[in-house]
């Protein structure tokens, strides 16, 4: 088992990249290294404004992109920080000594709130310059608003809340719509819903805010100096627009509930976190006297939202009777602590201070922290300087909070795109499970982590939990690439082991009966994964030696079905003799290979069963090679039992229509053998024919005549055009049958009538039967008296073909009477024709001297010519022209060797003394004579006149231009 380990450790990380360099840095027992090369960005990144203004802050604001800051006793400065060059000044119009107390600016940016010291309220929205003064709050010291953002618009706020240093809280609507006296009364309304109080009386209402959650429910949420009230009820759906007084109603009679804590330091904060712009808020923080109370909130709880609630007491460098907390701002995963010097950073997982940023003295006295909500902005301000902090990548060190906290599903979340980080997270989960005795979550954990493979598995085999490792090995298996094959082997091969030995070791246990067939169920789920496949296939002998090994027959013929090793699967059947089994694997799978290799042994069991499989397969299968197995079958069976070899071949040859010679030679022999019968008809149906006969005539021959069938014999002699054997052969068995044979031979007279010889030399001297001599006579034509008296013995008396000579020589007068006629016939031919000839040679034709040659319609009598009964006349030379080219090859080489014979006897003799009528004699002996060859010459040439006869019809269809000159003739009529 450690020798595997080695083997994948070694193939797992030959091919791994180190770098030498950076030896030392890293994730201690993890494929992953764990380098930064820059620095990263912290969290908050503190900017300074480059703003200078012109008089002290006293108070600033900001929400979507909107800020707006007041400066000295009269100035409200708004900017729009999407266009910050163009900032937009606004004048209060109060010249005593009142000052701005407090501003509260909605979340669209549209609605500023400006409460005074005095008492007094300004409002002023986005779209108008002139501040308006709201004569129903006046008298009232605003300290916290709580904005309606589910009704309110950019010119209509919708009822709001307001709450005053008294302790009332107030239900109040401000618009600026078309059509409301809005120079005189922007506020619709100004009415007391509720009064806060504590243990010595009405306190200041701090912070005030309105949610909705589900079914129409809402949510308020007001705290003083040392409590947080929360007052929740349903608004009938509907009259959302008449504002919360009947939540508060419901509350008239008792206290709604609320959190205490006994420390104060004059004032409490609350701050809330909102992940997305339009939903509600997920988390709170809330900066009282005791320190910081922070968790989330629930909106699915009846009476209270507050959720998973901390308290981060302040720690000692906070005093709240010298340097308390000033502001609050709670982000998605911290809180920030707004000190005179200073602001703090705490994180909500583990309440560690995570951040510390200490302000210089020139910059004076921290005064005010707020955040944007919609751009996720913390401003920070005091009287001369604004800083505004970025938050980048919060997330970042999250997850190794969740993990300290052995949250690891969040921790996994928050590292998705940091595989080194997802990592540690695995690695510390799993060993968590394991010490916790997890071992199956342990194993599922430790294989998606790049942790040496070796320790882990040794972990598990030292803790004796093999359920455990082959959880890891499947685990690990899945997640290899397909490139990574060596590995792929090593944790196939143990995976089988593994399973092997564990369902060996609960097969001999009865009570772990399920869990044996949940374990084989899986093993074989294993063995037949797509993903597997290939590697189980390319060590298929491995894994049948560790099957064997194990003595599992059952799993080695279920693995050998996956691998479609079929070949072992039947063999296994028939050592067990299975032959059901294994002709049933056979069939279903219908290889023909595996038909051929196992048919010897199957048929010697169950024989009818496997010629219906072979019928069943039809044409896939080749019959000769199925030969064999019939053979050694057929020799060592009985009848009964051949008659299912002679059931398939006879199937091959009807059925399917084999041709092949081997398997027609096959069914003979098995004919011959067990139904002669059956082999006649088998040979009449093949026919007469050799070309269309498949089996072997000899070996017919042969056959037959071993096992005696005479008739047969005699046919196979017919077919092979061996009358005179058939004739001979057919004698011994039936004088019918021999006739048959001797009328075979259609064309040869000469041999019908040597058969019949044969079959009337039989019948009279081996039968010695007269009768069945003179019906020889009468049955054929070609036989005389005079052939078949020699075959007669002297004794015999005339009476017995008495009538069978009269009956000859009558033949022989009417033939002669036949022949006189014919020679009378011919004689008058011969006559006929003497006289047409003698006709032909009187018979002439005029030319006149006008007379033109039909071809070059040049005058006919300036050169030798012809004249045809047509009337077409043409020269010698033109008529030899236009004949030539259509005559037969043999005809111009014949017509051309005339020629030439012609002028050779042309020439002049070199003898003086010749006489004159030499043109007229012999040229010598074996030579023709000149008028000979002229009239050769003429046969040929002048058969036929060239317009007339058939020459001008074979011509037809040709071209009048040769297409070899074609294109010369086109040129010519350029």
């Amino acid at each position: 088992m450690a020798s595997i380990l080695d083997e994948y450790e070694d193939s797992l990380y030959r091919s791994a990249f180190v770098q030498q360099s950076r030896a030392s840095v890293g994730i201690p027992h993890s494929g992953y290294v764990n380098a930064r090369l820059e620095k990263e960005t912290p969290i908050f990144n503190k900017q300074r404004i480059d703003f200078a203004p012109p008089e002290k802050i006293n108070s600033l604001v900001v929400s979507s992109n909107q800020l707006c800051m007041s400066l000295g006793k009269d100035t409200l400065l708004r900017i729009d920080l999407g266009k910050p060059d163009e900032p937009n000044q606004v004048e209060l119009g109060r010249k005593d000594e009142t000052k701005v107390y407090k501003m509260f600016l909605d979340h669209t940016g549209s609605h500023l709130l400006i409460a005074l010291n005095t008492s007094e309220c300004l409002y002023l929205n986005r779209s108008v310059q002139k501040v308006r003064a709201l004569s129903r709050w006046k008298g009232h010291l605003i300290e916290s608003v709580g904005w309606n953002k589910f009704l309110g618009s950019e010119t209509n706020t919708g009822p709001i809340l307001v709450g005053t240093a008294q302790g009332q809280i107030y239900e109040a609507e401000i618009s600026v719509s078309e059509g409301s006296l809005f120079s005189t009364n922007p506020d619709q309304y100004f009415r007391q819903v509720y009064t806060l109080e504590e243990e010595s009386g009405p306190a200041p209402v701090c912070c005030l805010e309105i949610e909705r959650g589900i079914e129409g429910k809402f949510f308020i949420i007001a705290t003083t100096r040392k409590r947080l009230f929360q007052f929740v009820g349903k608004v009938p759906e509907g009259t959302e627009q008449q504002g919360f007084s009947s939540i508060f109603a419901m509350h008239a009679d008792h206290l709604p509930s609320f959190r205490e804590f006994p420390a104060s330091f004059g004032f409490s904060e609350i701050a809330f976190y909102t992940p997305k712009l339009r939903s509600n808020p997920r988390s709170f923080a809330w900066m009282m006297g005791n320190g910081v109370l922070y968790g989330t909130l629930d909106y699915s709880r009846p009476d209270s939202i507050l959720s998973d609630e901390r308290v981060w007491v302040y720690p000692s460098d906070i005093d709240i009777t010298v340097n308390k907390p000033i502001s609050i701002v709670l982000t998605q995963f911290h809180f920030l602590l707004l000190l005179p010097d200073r602001v703090k950073a705490v994180c909500t997982l583990n309440g560690q201070v995570v951040f510390q940023d200490l302000f210089l003295e020139k910059f004076g006295l921290l005064t005010r922290m707020i955040k944007d909500p919609t751009v996720q902005q913390i401003w920070i301000h005091t009287e001369k300087v604004v800083f505004r902090y970025h938050v980048q990548r919060e997330s970042r060190d999250v997850w190794k909070m969740y993990m300290n906290m052995n949250k690891f599903d969040l921790a996994k979340e928050y590292c998705k795109d940091r595989p080194e980080c997802l990592d540690i997270v695995l690695a510390k989960e799993a060993e968590h499970c394991f010490q916790n005795k997890r071992y199956l979550d342990s194993a599922k954990c430790y294989a998606l982590t790049q942790n040496y493979f070796e320790e882990i598995a040794l972990k598990f085999i030292e803790a004796k939990q093999e359920e455990a490792l082959m959880e890891f090995l499947i685990k690990k298996l899945s997640n290899l690439k397909p490139s990574e094959k060596t590995q792929t082997t090593l944790l196939t091969t143990w995976l089988t082991e593994l399973y092997l030995n564990w369902l060996g070791i609960l097969e001999g246990d009865p009570s772990q009966r399920n869990l044996y067939l949940d374990t084989r169920e899986k093993f074989r789920t294993f063995l037949s994964s797509p993903k597997n496949k290939d590697c189980l296939f390319n060590n298929r002998a491995s894994i049948y030696e560790l099957l064997a090994s194990h003595g599992d027959t059952e799993h080695m013929v279920y693995f050998a079905v996956i691998m479609q090793d079929y070949e072992r699967v039947v063999a296994h059947h028939c050592q067990h003799d299975e032959y059901d089994e294994a002709l049933n694997v056979l069939s279903r799978h219908r290889d023909e290979k595996l038909f051929y290799k196992f048919s010897p042994v199957l048929i010697q069991h169950i024989p009818k069963k496997v010629v219906d499989a072979w019928i069943s397969m039809g044409s896939r299968l080749d019959a000769r090679n199925l030969i064999p197995a019939l053979v050694n079958y057929s020799q060592s069976a009985s009848t009964q039992q051949i008659n299912e070899a002679i059931r398939y071949m006879e199937f091959c040859v009807y059925q399917l229509e084999e041709t092949q010679q081997a398997i027609h030679n096959y069914l003979l022999s098995l004919y011959a053998l067990c139904r002669p019968d059956s082999l006649l008809s088998y040979l009449e149906q093949a026919g007469t024919n050799p070309n269309r006969i498949h089996y072997d005539l000899k070996y017919a021959l042969r056959l037959c005549a071993e096992h005696g069938h005479n008739h047969a014999c005699v046919h196979i002699y017919k077919v092979m055009e061996l009358y005179e054997e058939a004739v001979d052969l057919a004698l011994q068995v039936d004088v019918d049958l021999a006739k048959s044979c001797a009328d075979l031979p259609e064309d040869d007279e000469e041999l019908r009538k040597k058969l019949w010889l044969k079959i009337a030399r039989h019948v009279v001297q081996e039968e010695k039967d007269v009768k069945k001599a003179m019906a020889c006579l009468s049955s054929c034509a070609l036989l005389k008296i005079e052939d078949v008296l020699p075959f007669f013995p002297d004794f015999v008396t005339i009476d017995h073909f008495k009538e069978a000579i009269c009956n000859s020589l009558e033949d022989y007068n009417k033939h002669i009477e036949e022949l006189k006629r014919e020679m009378e016939e011919a004689t008058q031919s011969a006559k006929r024709i003497r006289e047409d000839i003698q006709e032909m040679r009187n018979k002439y034709g005029s030319v006149e001297p006008q007379e033109k040659c039909a071809a070059c319609d040049f005058p006919l009598l300036n050169r030798p010519f012809y004249l045809f009964l047509c009337g077409h006349m043409f020269h010698y030379d033109c008529l030899l022209q236009a004949v030539f080219p259509n005559l037969p090859a043999y005809k111009q080489a014949k017509l051309e060797d005339l020629q030439k014979k012609l002028a050779a006897t042309s020439q002049p003799s070199k003898s003086h003394h010749r006489p004159k009528d030499t043109d007229t004699i012999s040229l010598g002996k074996g030579q023709q004579s000149r008028e000979q060859i002229k009239a050769d010459i003429d046969d040929i040439v002048a058969a036929e006149c060239v317009y007339c006869g058939e020459l001008m019809i074979r011509s037809i269809d040709k071209p009048f231009i040769d297409p070899q000159k074609y294109e010369e003739e086109m040129q010519s009529w350029l």
